[in-house]
């Protein structure tokens, strides 16, 4: 999807969202949230989905998530202290593998700061290989509920 498609992005194109009150030491030495920090947030906002919404528990469940992809398009700087809404949906649904795209918006705003995607391919926990039933029915549901319907994906 073009950069301009994604700077159009709007909360409501997203089914989930997470609040975040930034710190002080989110701040890189150019006084705005250090790029690292997004790939933080988005490993939050999505281990938060999984396990609230798809329970699924990492610590013990059969299924894990391994991250394959991720990349992010910075459109506008967010600083400390900053409150962000970090907004999920899933852009493709594979028999094993889910590809997620991340908004995230100032408090108060409503155009998008950042636009990320992150790719997860479920394994069995204990061989890393994909099993032959795929990311298993309760993880399809929950991930279903926040698929997006649109036609453009990342």
């Amino acid at each position: 999807m073009a950069q301009a498609d994604l700077k159009n992005r709007i909360r409501s194109d997203y089914k989930f969202q997470l609040e975040y009150r930034t710190r002080w030491s989110d701040n890189d030495m150019y006084d705005h949230m250090n790029n690292s920090i997004y790939y933080f947030l988005f490993d939050s906002i999505v281990n938060t989905y999984l396990i609230e919404r798809c329970a699924l528990n990492p610590p013990t469940s059969d299924r894990i998530g391994l991250v394959v992809h991720s990349h992010c398009d910075y459109f506008s700087p967010v600083g400390f202290p900053a409150v962000v809404d970090l907004a999920l949906r899933v852009n493709k649904l594979g028999k094993s593998s889910v590809t997620y795209e991340i908004g995230v918006f100032e408090r108060g705003e409503d155009s998008v700061k950042v636009v990320g995607e992150f790719v997860h391919v479920f394994v069995d926990r204990n061989n890393r290989k994909p099993r032959a039933d795929g990311m298993g029915p309760g993880l399809r549901e929950g991930l279903e509920r926040i698929l997006s319907t649109s036609k453009s994906k990342l």
